[in-house]
């Protein structure tokens, strides 16, 4: 074994040994104990110097591998990779592959567990199909070959503004309604317009990592505020970040851990806002989609200072393959937002918009929404009482039950593990910005949880973690 070397295993630790062989070797070469070009003794050679198996030490190898640490020479044996001068530039790069790694491991799929995407039993196709051809023909004459309206058809953003006062206590115009590609298109619709590059910005923690992405590429600072059962902790904001100049946060139905921002906090957030003339984005991913007594109103249903901007999103409730949203602008923003969708950021297809404008018209989206809730409040309870078989420790959090896992647990690894069998759970440390606050959990998505594979699945997932002890 290299001098510099020296890894000291703990079999009784609930880390993996292969994973305290990949965090040994990491310090070892980002101290520069291990130079560019040590050569490492070959995966079979530590296992056997460790006492442990060869495939312990080569899912250490195969990871340090996949994060550029290491290479293989084959006969000329494994070597510390170089590492590039500059050092900010690599770490961007790292960062973003990173970044697109764990995007396409949460957004893959359907798989069980997963989070993100509606149930697929009883999925409206054909009746959302016969709207859309509908509105094909209505579209597809000459006449109406025009350039539609960037800010999005107008039939659309007037039943999204009706649904909104209805179900979300939402009262607005259709003028402040703008349609988008989803929810993170809105977020980059609103960033673009509100122009705060350098300003800070408080982000829940845990939060949304998609949205801190894009705040990071948006040049904020972000300022991550803790969760508690009442939501995000206005006060700490206060306390630590007065001066920010916005705030992204779910108030309806934290993201990951459920949790409702209490009134008391909603009115707080909102004085902060008015008095620091900072801005607020209302990421409503989940709507009216609860599962426990009323859904909370819309924070910006409160808005009195016009500081609120409200976005939604269609991908929980009909489909993320529509790649459908909105956006509910403040009245003094609303010339903003048009100049910036007529130049920059226009509304998507107007077939998918008019079929979805129709759909809602007819009743349908409502008749699907409360489906929904039905069908996740039942595969929920089944899945407590699997969860309750294996003796596990949860708690509900909206639209998914999260299984908590003892301290230094590598619920990444696990999800990882999960995923090569069908099964998506999302780890919850992956949601801290902060690894000194960071949790181990497993973040279960109830949609994704057909009621006929719950038990086989959670024997598998325990099988994992039992692995993992």
């Amino acid at each position: 074994m290299n001098a510099n070397l020296k890894i000291q295993l703990d079999r009784t630790a609930a880390l993996s040994l292969s994973e305290q062989i990949r965090m040994s070797i990491t310090r070892a070469i980002e101290s520069g104990l291990l130079a560019p070009g040590a050569r490492l003794p070959s995966w079979q050679g530590l296992a056997a110097q460790l006492g442990v198996a060869r495939g312990t030490v080569q899912a250490a190898y195969e990871r340090l591998s996949d994060a550029q640490m290491i290479e293989s020479f084959g006969a000329r044996g494994t070597r510390v990779a170089p590492r590039p001068r500059a050092t900010a530039a690599r770490s961007v790069t790292l960062g973003s592959e990173g970044f697109m790694k764990t995007y396409q491991e949460m957004t893959a799929g359907p798989a069980i567990f997963q989070l993100g995407v509606p149930a697929l039993k009883d999925l409206p196709e054909k009746l959302f199909a016969r709207a859309r051809s509908s509105n094909l023909l209505k579209t597809g004459s000459l006449s109406t070959l025009v350039y539609p309206d960037p800010r999005g058809e107008a039939e659309l953003r007037r039943e999204i503004a009706g649904y909104l006062s209805i179900s979300r206590n939402l009262h607005c115009s259709p003028e402040q309604v703008f349609i988008t590609s989803g929810y993170t298109a809105g977020l980059g619709l609103a960033l673009r317009v509100l122009g705060l590059d350098g300003k800070k910005v408080w982000m829940e923690e845990p939060g949304f990592l998609f949205t801190r992405r894009g705040l990071e590429l948006a040049r904020l600072n972000i300022v991550p505020i803790p969760v508690d059962a009442e939501g995000i902790n206005v006060s700490y904001g206060i306390e630590h970040a007065a001066d920010a100049a916005l705030a992204v946060l779910t108030p309806g139905q934290q993201a990951p851990l459920g949790s409702t921002l209490s009134l008391r906090r909603r009115l707080q957030l909102l004085e902060w806002a008015v008095s620091s003339k900072a801005w607020i984005i209302e990421d409503d991913y989940l709507s009216e989609l609860q599962l426990e007594g009323r859904p909370a109103p819309a924070l910006a249903s409160l808005d009195e200072g016009n500081r609120v901007i409200h976005i939604g999103t269609f991908s929980k409730t009909i489909s993320p393959a529509l790649r459908l949203g909105f956006i509910v602008a403040p009245t003094e923003l609303i010339s903003a937002f048009s100049e910036t969708t007529a130049t920059l950021v226009p509304a998507p297809s107007p077939v998918i918009q008019l079929a979805t404008a129709r759909f809602m018209r007819d009743g349908h989206y409502i008749q699907r929404v409360r489906r929904l809730k039905r069908l996740y409040s039942s595969q929920r309870d089944a899945l407590c009482a699997q969860l309750q078989m294996h003796d596990a420790e949860w708690v509900n959090a909206s639209l998914a039950v999260l299984l908590r896992l003892p301290e230094g647990a590598p619920d990444m690894d696990i999800a990882r593990e999960a995923r090569a069998v069908g099964m998506a759970p999302s780890p919850l440390s992956a949601w801290f910005a902060n690894p000194s606050w960071a949790l181990p959990g497993l973040l279960l998505g109830v949609a994704t949880a057909p009621e006929a594979h719950l038990a086989a699945s959670c024997r598998r997932l325990f099988d994992i973690i039992d692995r993992h002890r």
